[in-house]
């Protein structure tokens, strides 16, 4: 994948989960158990892909300045 376009998946999967569940959102007005549920396990899942996303892209970018790519 572009590098590039890893760091944007990356920052997408890790900010929108997190601006979902916030307070005044549309979907922190599901039911209780939903919010845990996304709150939960498919928050952190999100989140984790998001990171991994991140961080192959830092470490290609970095390789590719160094020209070790």
């Amino acid at each position: 994948m572009n590098k590039w376009f890893e760091i944007l998946v990356g920052l997408i999967l890790v900010i929108i989960p997190v601006v979902f569940v916030l307070p005044g959102q549309f979907f922190a007005s599901w039911g209780v158990a939903a919010v845990q549920v996304l709150k939960g396990g498919v928050i952190i899942f999100l989140v984790m892909i998001g990171l991994l996303f991140l961080v192959l892209g830092i470490i290609i970018l970095y390789l590719s300045q160094t020209n070790q790519l």
